[in-house]
């Protein structure tokens, strides 16, 4: 992070985009429509500064929600993030809990992930060997900054960790798939936060997901009753969830000078990943992925 800049992209998930667009108050607002080695993004990126944080948004999903999790340009999407320079990324969606004690309308800032999507693109270096570490794939930096926050807020279920099962979907799990996942020591499941994280470390971008737990995951037999008042509830548990999203986010951004004052270790992640000779790699592919790893050539 040059000279201490830092900008934080906020990527919103299903039903959180209008609220942020609607409940920050931005200033100085410019809206982006970039162009990528990896396609468009999956809708305009909107810059600019809450309290005088530098801040750019993303909808996840794009206008209306028409992209289910496997349709999403994640490379696009990290990529054009690096090109606006932001240094972190705080990443909110919605997901099932797996665990009784992880209650509906909490945020739970993710520390662990299982990976079991499939046919999902992971990375941005294909023709050359790039091995980013991945061991802790949720920035500690960025997740102390939000959970220092969250604690300052009253009426909000918080937890510090949690491991997140990233799904293929876009169906939910089957009853057998929701109590291996439980089994394998997972405590929410979603759809997005792969390879969203994996492609902000090989940007060198400080990644947080924050999810939001709508409803038990099928592990857990629900209630008899209405499908209409299921969903209903879902949705009303979503929108709990997204009140609370919006009050961390104000209360992280007035102690954001804690965050840029440490050193986040994904910021020098690709200081000793690149195996390849550099001076073997093609300098077309050195120069069409130059924002992300420009300074090591």
């Amino acid at each position: 992070m040059a000279n201490g800049s830092l900008r934080i992209a906020i990527i919103g998930g299903s039903g959180l985009e209008a609220r942020l667009f609607n409940d920050l108050a931005l200033i100085d607002t410019e809206r982006h429509e970039l162009d990528t080695p990896f396609g468009r993004p999956s809708g305009p990126i909107i810059t600019g500064t809450e309290r005088g944080v530098p801040i750019a948004l993303l909808s996840r999903h794009g206008d209306g929600h028409l992209l289910n999790p496997a349709a999403i340009p994640y490379r696009a999407n990290v990529f054009a993030l690096k090109m606006l320079g932001c240094t972190h990324i705080v990443a909110f969606g919605a997901t099932g809990s797996l665990r009784e004690e992880i209650g509906l309308g909490d945020l739970v800032i993710c520390d662990q992930l299982i990976d079991r999507t499939d046919g999902r693109t992971r990375t941005f270096y294909e023709q050359c060997a790039v091995h980013v570490e991945f061991a802790e794939p949720f920035c500690s930096v960025t997740r102390g900054w939000l959970y220092r926050a969250a604690k300052r807020l009253d009426g909000v279920g918080v937890h510090d960790k949690g491991c997140y099962m990233c799904m293929e979907g876009p169906a939910f799990s089957t009853r057998a798939e929701s109590h291996m996942h439980r089994m394998l020591g997972a405590d929410v499941i979603g759809m997005t936060a792969q390879p969203e994280a994996r492609l902000a470390r090989e940007a060198e971008i400080a990644y947080a997901m924050v999810a939001l737990p709508t409803d038990y995951d099928c592990w857990r037999p629900r209630p008899e009753g209405d499908p209409d008042s299921v969903l209903a509830e879902i949705i009303g548990n979503l929108d709990r969830a997204t009140d609370a999203s919006i009050r961390l986010l104000e209360a992280a951004l007035g102690d954001v000078e804690a965050l840029k004052s440490t050193p986040s270790p994904a910021h020098d992640a690709l200081a000793r990943s690149i195996w390849s000779d550099k001076a073997k790699i093609d300098p077309r592919e050195v120069e069409r992925l130059r924002p992300l790893w420009g300074r090591y050539f």
